[in-house]
C-alpha cells in the first residue's frame, strides 16, 4: 500500500487566502481542477517549495519537506520533484538529449546513457528527437521533451502546471494520449493542475475542486464527480467516467461491447483488442430515465438503475444520481420531467443512455 501525500497550506495575500489540508494517494494522477485565480498554482508551487507558506506541512514517502512547527522547510533544489509548466523553457541553442541532460547536471547527479533514458523515451515518443533542436519542434514535441526532462530525474512526484494550456486543439489531442500512459506506465504520482473538464475526465484518477483558495470537494474521480453539492454536477459539461474493459465486437453492426462493474455497453467500433481497459465518459445530458423498460427505443443502452439522489437547480432542471451495476451516473432532466415520473429516492428506473465518448 502506497503512503498517502499529506499536504497542509495556510497563507494569506490580503485579497487571497489558502488553506488546504488534503492527504492524496500516493500514485496515481491527483488533478488540482478550479477556474482561474482558485489557487490550483499556489498549492502547486507551495508542495514544490518555491512559494513559502508561513503555516505548513508537506510529507511524501515518510520524508517531510515542510514543516512551519519545527521551522523546517526543505528548498526546492533538494526535493526530489520534477516540474513541468505551461510553456516547456527549453533552451533552444541545445538539441533535445541535452536539454534532458542539463537538469541532471545542475543538480549534481550523473547524466544517463541511451539506456537509462530509453523508458521515458518510448513513453513519450521522443526517440527520434533526441538530436533536433528544440526550436524546430512542434508545441507538443516541445511539451513531451519538457516531461521527458522532468521525468530524467527520476522524481518521487511529477508536478504539472496546465501543461497544454498554450497548445491548439490538434497539439492537446496529439499529447494527451501520452499523459494518459504516464500513470499506467510509471509508479510516480502526479499532480496535475487544469480547468479543462475534458482533461479532468481524461486523466484523473482523484480530483481536488479548488474555489477561492479553499478545496470545495476531494476524492477518486467518479466519486467526486457525481457529488451533487458541487457545481461540476450542474454544469452543461457535467459527466460521469467510467472504467470498462472489451469483451465483443459485433463487426456486422461496426460496434464494441464493453464490460463494467455492474453491466456492458454497446458502443461505435472501437479499434482495440478484447480485454482493453477503457475509460467512457457519459454526458449527464445525454441520459434520460424511463420508469420502466422500453418495448422498442432507437436507444442500444437501457440499464436498470436506482435513484440515489436528486437536486434541483434555478432553472427549471433536476440533477438526478443514479446507481448502474457498481457505478454512479448522472441524468439531466427538467423538472417537469421528474415531477410527472414522481421520481424518488430508492425508486428503481431505466437510464437511457445516448451517448459516450471513448476517452483512452
Amino acid at each position: 500500500m502506497t503512503t498517502p501525500i499529506q499536504v497542509r497550506f495556510q497563507l494569506d495575500y490580503g485579497v487571497f487566502q489558502l488553506a488546504v489540508d488534503l492527504q492524496l494517494p500516493g500514485t496515481g494522477i491527483t488533478v488540482l481542477f478550479g477556474h482561474s485565480g482558485s489557487g490550483k498554482t499556489t498549492l502547486l508551487r507551495c508542495i514544490a517549495g518555491l512559494q513559502y507558506a508561513p503555516q505548513g506541512f508537506m510529507k511524501i514517502n515518510s520524508r517531510i519537506w515542510q514543516d512551519s512547527e519545527r521551522g523546517l522547510f526543505l528548498p526546492t533544489y533538494k526535493r526530489p520533484l520534477g516540474y513541468v509548466f505551461q510553456e516547456a523553457n527549453l533552451f533552444p541553442h541545445l538539441t533535445v538529449r541535452a536539454n534532458l541532460h542539463y537538469g541532471l547536471k545542475r543538480i549534481g547527479k550523473k547524466s544517463p546513457g541511451a539506456a537509462d533514458l530509453k523508458p521515458v523515451l518510448e513513453l513519450l515518443g521522443i526517440s527520434h528527437l533526441l538530436d533536433r533542436m528544440t526550436d524546430n519542434l512542434s508545441g507538443g514535441e516541445r511539451q513531451r521533451v519538457a516531461i521527458a526532462r522532468a521525468l530524467a530525474l527520476n522524481p518521487e512526484i511529477l508536478l504539472m502546471d496546465e501543461p497544454l494550456a498554450s497548445l491548439d486543439f490538434k497539439r492537446k489531442q496529439e499529447i494527451l494520449p501520452y499523459l494518459s500512459r504516464l500513470h499506467q506506465q510509471t509508479n510516480i504520482p502526479i499532480l496535475y493542475v487544469t480547468h479543462s473538464q475534458q482533461e479532468v475526465a481524461q486523466l484523473a484518477d482523484y480530483l481536488v475542486i479548488m474555489d477561492e483558495g479553499r478545496v470545495v470537494a476531494s476524492g477518486p474521480l467518479s466519486e467526486t464527480l457525481s457529488r451533487l453539492d458541487v457545481p461540476m454536477a450542474q454544469d452543461r459539461e457535467a459527466a460521469t467516467v467510467w472504467q470498462a474493459a472489451i469483451i465483443e465486437h459485433e463487426v456486422k453492426y461496426h460496434l464494441t461491447r464493453v464490460a463494467f462493474e455492474g453491466g456492458t455497453l454497446s458502443l461505435p467500433a472501437i479499434d482495440a483488442g478484447i480485454g482493453t481497459l477503457l475509460r467512457v465518459q457519459i454526458y449527464a445530458r445525454d441520459v434520460s430515465i424511463v420508469l420502466e423498460a422500453p418495448a422498442a427505443t432507437s436507444i442500444i443502452n437501457v440499464l436498470p438503475a436506482t435513484i440515489t439522489g436528486i437536486v434541483n437547480d434555478r432553472a427549471g432542471r433536476s440533477v438526478v444520481r443514479l446507481q448502474v451495476g457498481n457505478q454512479v451516473l448522472l441524468a439531466h432532466i427538467t423538472c417537469k420531467s421528474a415531477l410527472l415520473l414522481g421520481l424518488q429516492l430508492g425508486m428503481p428506473v431505466f437510464a437511457q443512455i445516448k451517448g459516450t465518448s471513448i476517452l483512452n
